[in-house]
């Protein structure tokens, strides 16, 4: 079967002839295969791990191919690439990983399918649970095919998947991930600047080795004094009535926390302790979460996190409080698996000098991406959008603003502002959720959007017309990221340093009353 496919070029379409994807089994491919390469018909994909939902049932028809690849003898990169049959856009997305990874996003792939472009997503060398990290004990090759190696392999192979089928590679290649996909987007900007010519790093997790001795640091904390749940909605309720209304707004949201004065000793205990009051105990263990993890020279290690979004599904009970907590979790499956080698360690047990020394010697260069210098990957055109949620509990946010920095201070605020940009978005939890507007389109949608509504639609502009976002308008919906639900509230987001303020008139639930400007000095 041969199949026209348009391929829409600046200024004039290009007519491209696709071969078999049948045939695409016998592609040759370095250290690796093709498993399968199959047309899938229009709505009938069901993912194996789930049933078939909206998304999946109007997707157009397209070219599926699974394949695993071998850099080592110990790894097995399960990776698959979906190619419309019709009406590709020339264009490729790469979709990134939470967590330990682990498996194939599907629904993103699906997304990005939805607005022509070709797209890959890799399990990055194992199968299971993104907060199971025991697949590493032991296997050295697999763990650096986690940290690195498999999202750069996936971007190689998928390219030249694309070529055998479309008989040419994609003009433009973006990736996109939140938290370890976040990460991964910065690998790829300085070990592999020409894989992508655009990338989005989301609450990117890119000092992951002194991220995970945050999670020791909050978890060390919490052992010797408990903070129930319980307390976590008192807790943002003296933040936000400290610092709610600093904005000129009144929202339930803190638009900068670090211009929050918060001290948590308000809330100790008068007489018998309750769910409204903190003993003196945990209001000292609060204070070392939000001051940030440090060795014995007082010297930080990481920041610590900032006052808001204690609360909520994606608050502090999920991420931070409990022995099932998500930081006790990922701290025990990457220490103990990944840098100790002992399945039976134990979070008590880590000294921030020996032992944070030890983990920068063993994995620092592995899964840490820090480097500031990008001249290769802007020299090659290449566009970074970052961002993070101001009430992130996962990641502490100050770490992107860090990041940032340091990328203007290496490369110079003109050269910087001529391909990356930052954007903090207030009162969003970890990569999504949150009491402020959290939707603004970081991976392709399947609903219709455009490049003010759509970070992913604006970093396409900005790469392939030179169009650089001025602001992105996020919305809150009433349930979740769901637009049937109704809208609660729009806000811009501004190119940091800009903030959004309100303009002194109008709906303060509109982005039509906000402006971006920088804010004064304090």
């Amino acid at each position: 079967m041969k199949v026209l496919v348009l391929l829409f070029a600046v200024g004039f379409p290009v007519v491209s002839v696709a071969a078999d994807c049948e045939k695409l089994t016998s592609l040759t491919l370095k250290d690796a295969s093709i498993t399968s390469a199959n047309t899938v018909g229009a709505g009938t994909f069901t993912p194996p791990d789930g049933p078939q939902n909206g998304p999946y049932k109007t997707l157009p028809p397209f070219c599926r191919v699974h394949g695993i690849s071998k850099p080592s003898p110990d790894s097995q990169i399960e990776f698959e690439v979906w190619m419309p049959v019709s009406e590709w856009n020339g264009k490729y997305f790469g979709i990134g990983n939470g967590g330990f990874a682990g498996s194939i996003q599907y629904s993103l792939m699906a997304a990005a399918l939805h607005n022509g472009y070709a797209s890959s997503s890799t399990n990055t060398g194992h199968k299971g649970p993104a907060t199971d990290g025991d697949w590493a004990l032991g296997h050295y090759e697999k763990t650096v095919d986690f940290a690195w190696r498999a999202i750069h392999e996936t971007a190689e192979k998928s390219k030249t998947v694309m070529q055998g089928y479309y008989g040419r590679t994609p003009r433009h290649s973006y990736f996109s991930g939140c938290s370890n996909g976040g990460r991964q987007a910065l690998v790829e900007a300085q070990r592999y600047p020409a894989d992508y010519d655009g990338i989005i790093a989301g609450a990117a997790a890119n000092f992951w080795t002194h991220n995970f001795a945050g999670f020791v640091w909050d978890q060390q904390a919490l052992d010797a004094a408990p903070i129930p749940a319980a307390k976590m909605p008192a807790i943002e309720k003296a933040a936000l009535a400290a610092c709610d209304a600093l904005d000129g707004v009144e929202d339930g949201v803190i638009d900068d926390p670090t211009r929050c004065r918060f001290d948590p000793a308000i809330l100790l205990c008068r007489g018998a302790e309750s769910d409204t009051c903190l003993t003196a105990a945990q209001i000292g263990a609060l204070k070392k979460i939000y001051d940030g993890p440090r060795n014995s020279k007082g010297e930080q290690i990481f920041p610590g996190y900032v006052p808001g979004g204690e609360s909520g599904p994606g608050g502090w009970s999920r991420w931070i409080t409990g022995a099932d907590s998500q930081q006790a979790i990922f701290a025990k499956g990457f220490f103990a698996n990944m840098v100790f080698q002992n399945a039976a360690w134990d979070f008590r047990t880590f000294t921030f000098d020996r032992d944070m020394k030890i983990t920068d010697d063993k994995s620092a260069r592995l899964f840490n991406a820090t480097e500031a210098n990008l001249k290769s990957f802007k020299n090659g055109g290449g566009k970074l959008l970052l961002y993070h949620g101001w009430s992130d509990t996962a990641i502490a946010p100050t770490n992107a603003v860090i990041y940032y920095e340091s990328v203007v201070a290496k490369m110079g605020p003109k050269q910087a502002s001529e391909f990356v940009q930052l954007y903090m978005v207030p009162g969003m939890q970890h990569c999504a959720g949150g009491p402020g507007p959290n939707s603004f389109g970081t991976n392709p949608s399947a609903a219709p959007s455009d490049p003010l509504h759509s970070m992913a639609l604006a970093l396409d502009r900005w790469v392939d017309q030179g169009v650089a976002p001025e602001h992105i308008v996020a919305t809150k919906f009433k349930t979740g990221a769901n637009p049937e639900s109704g809208v609660v509230r729009t806000r811009p987001l501004c190119p940091y340093p800009q903030v959004a303020r309100y303009v002194g008139s109008g709906n303060t639930d509109d982005a039509a009353s906000f402006q971006c400007e920088v804010p004064k000095l304090r």
